[in-house]
C-alpha cells in the first residue's frame, strides 16, 4: 500500500467510527432528525430482535421516539467495533460493514430527591451496521439490532442486595 492509500483508509476508518458514535448520541439524546440524517436515502433499520420494527429510517425513528419516551435517560455503550471495508476487487471501496457490541442502560427519570435514579432497564447485544459512502460522506444503509439479553425493572440477579 502507498502512503496515500493508507492515509485514505485511516480517514475512512475514523469517519465510519464517528458515524457509529453519532448514531449512539442521536438515540441517547432523542434527536430523531439527526438520527434520520445518519442514513442514506434508502437506509433501513431492523429492531425486531428487541421487540421493535423494521423499516425505513423515518418510520423507525418515529417508533423509537414513541417507545423510548418511557426512558428519558439513555446511555449507549458501543464497544468491540470490527470494521470491514468492501473488497477492492468487488467494490470501489465505498462500502463498510461494522459489527459492534452494545450495552444500553435506560432509566425513567429521577428519584424523589431529584437525583437521577439507577437504570430501570438494561439491554445488550450486537449491532450490524452497513455503510455506504455518499456525496455527503459515509451514511448508514442498514442497521440491524441483535439483542442478546435484557434486565427488566425490579429483577435482580440472585444474591444482589440493594
Amino acid at each position: 500500500m502507498t502512503q496515500r492509500v493508507e492515509l485514505a483508509t485511516v480517514r475512512d476508518r475514523l469517519a465510519v467510527d464517528e458515524l457509529v458514535t453519532e448514531y449512539a448520541v442521536a438515540v441517547d439524546d432523542g434527536d430523531w432528525a439527526a438520527y434520520r440524517g445518519l442514513f442514506a436515502e434508502d437506509g433501513r433499520a431492523d429492531y425486531r430482535s428487541a421487540g421493535g420494527v423494521e423499516g425505513d429510517a423515518g418510520a423507525v425513528a418515529a417508533w423509537l421516539a414513541e417507545s423510548l419516551a418511557a426512558f428519558p435517560l439513555r446511555q449507549h455503550l458501543i464497544v468491540n467495533r470490527r470494521v470491514r471495508f468492501g473488497i477492492w476487487e468487488h467494490d470501489t471501496g465505498d462500502t463498510a460493514q461494522v459489527q459492534a457490541d452494545y450495552v444500553t442502560p435506560m432509566g425513567a427519570g429521577t428519584g424523589g430527591d431529584g437525583v437521577p435514579a439507577a437504570p430501570d432497564f438494561v439491554c445488550g447485544g450486537r449491532y450490524a451496521f452497513a455503510m455506504v459512502r455518499t456525496r455527503d460522506g459515509w451514511r448508514l444503509s442498514e442497521v440491524v439490532v441483535r439483542e442478546k439479553w435484557r434486565r427488566l425493572p425490579g429483577r435482580r440477579p440472585a444474591g444482589v442486595v440493594d
